[in-house]
């Protein structure tokens, strides 16, 4: 007798007797859902489509915490950092740092006014070729003091740092970064060798240590830093600028703890320094970049949650759709339900059964879903622009959340299966 496999009847197998174990209840899950396979298939989609979203999103907001994580390492720790406020010609106010009003005499009062501060760096830049053989690059130099590699968060990965002579005497030595390394040098070790910066030539005392790119997409290793006397007298050239001026200065505080402090002194030393009378304009603009990274961090954190949210409710709505079709399952089988209390199953098996089959609708959906999920992120990691970071907590974050959704969303039709009259379900 050919007997039709979506039937009530076809249903109904030996597993169906009272005492079945869990694999007994699996296996008439299974049977139940490969009777209208279609349907199951459809009812696992939301599932899939909410799993996928939660690891892609998930993926992504951990990605970007961590370049912002990454850019405030590369920020150097418990940085302030003062630039020249907007001149004025006349009527007209100039752009931002359009008058050097900072000097290396700022720097020394810094130095002695604010004992919190534990580095105060000072910075002269520009941009110009450098040259080595027949090898050219066009990148931006540096002019520093002896603190701003420790402010910054720079280490020498070849060779040595200046010292104290190369600062005091101007001398014409480099420190390049990887990337100009790498465009001058290929592989070789690049220290004692001569290059030119622009037209004067420079010795080479060490390479570097890697920053990579910076958190607003530019690569921070193609630079050069030189002394900032010796940027005053052989790379400015016609700049300009006024006898003993500095373009930035960068105060590192000892404790985080210590940076409102810090902040607050800077502007009272500069005040006086600069002769402002009480409730004059201030020349100067100070900036802790700590705080302003930090709440694009906690920005980043929240946008992270919203995604993550979002994908959430796509999860819901997959659970709701395994629930919405588990109820016409239960409407449709009432027959069978009745049959198999008849022949000795307790509501104790009809609810397992039922469960089962849910949970494993959500789990299939669920082993789909991550499939998709670590295929789509790792493409996004491959060719998309947003940086992403896929790891074994967020897959096993979205199985958990499949088991969960089965469970939750099946324990309702599964519970009101069981909870049917016999003798009502075999009169239907």
């Amino acid at each position: 007798m050919n007997e039709n496999p979506t039937s009530p009847g076809a249903r109904l197998s030996p597993q169906t007797l009272p005492g079945a174990g869990l694999g007994d209840i699996l296996g008439m899950a299974l049977f139940a859902l490969r009777g209208n396979w279609v349907r199951s298939a459809l009812t696992a989609l939301g599932v899939i489509i909410g799993i996928a979203a939660v690891i892609m999103m998930v993926s992504v907001g951990q990605g970007t915490q961590a370049e912002l994580d990454k850019a405030i390492s590369n920020l150097g720790s418990n940085r302030i950092d003062v630039f020249p406020s907007s001149g004025r010609q006349g009527a007209v106010f100039m752009g931002a740092a359009s008058v050097n009003t900072l000097s290396v005499a700022d720097i020394e009062a810094i130095r002695e006014e604010v004992p919190q501060a534990q580095y105060v760096a000072g910075e002269l830049r520009g941009n110009s070729q450098v040259v080595n053989a027949d090898q050219n690059w066009s990148t931006s130099w540096r002019g520093i003091n002896a603190d701003y590699l420790p402010v910054n968060g720079w280490d020498i990965a070849r060779g040595e740092p200046f010292s104290a002579r190369d600062y005091s005497s101007a001398d014409k030595v480099v420190l390049l970064g990887r990337t100009v390394r790498e465009k001058l040098f290929g592989d070789l070790d690049p220290v004692g060798a001569t290059i030119r910066v622009g037209r004067v030539p420079f010795r080479v005392v060490g390479e570097l240590g890697s920053k990579g790119q910076s958190g607003w997409g530019g690569d921070q290793d193609d630079v050069i830093f030189v002394p900032m006397e010796t940027a005053r007298r052989r790379l400015l050239g016609a700049v300009g600028l006024p006898p003993g001026s500095v373009q930035r200065i960068m105060v590192g505080a000892a404790r985080a703890d210590d940076l409102a402090v810090v902040e607050r002194r800077i502007g009272e030393v500069l005040r006086q320094t600069h002769r402002i009378p009480p409730g004059g304009e201030d020349d100067f603009t100070v900036r802790n970049f700590t705080e302003i990274v930090n709440a694009r961090s906690q920005t980043t954190r929240l946008m992270s949650m919203l995604l993550a949210a979002v994908a959430t409710i796509s999860l819901v709505v997959g659970g709701i759709g395994i629930m919405n079709i588990m109820l016409v399952s239960v409407t449709e089988r009432i027959r069978e339900i009745g049959l198999r209390m008849a022949v000795g199953a307790g509501p104790k098996q009809i609810q397992q059964q039922f469960l089962a089959e849910a949970m494993m609708i959500s789990l299939g959906g669920g082993i789909v879903g991550i499939a998709i999920g670590v295929v789509g992120t790792l493409l996004v990691a491959r060719f998309g622009a947003l940086p992403v970071e896929l790891n074994v907590q967020v897959i096993a974050l979205a199985t958990g959340f499949s088991v969960a959704t089965g469970l939750f969303f099946g324990f309702y039709p599964a519970r009101k299966a069981a909870r049917l009259d016999p003798i009502e379900a075999l009169r239907q």
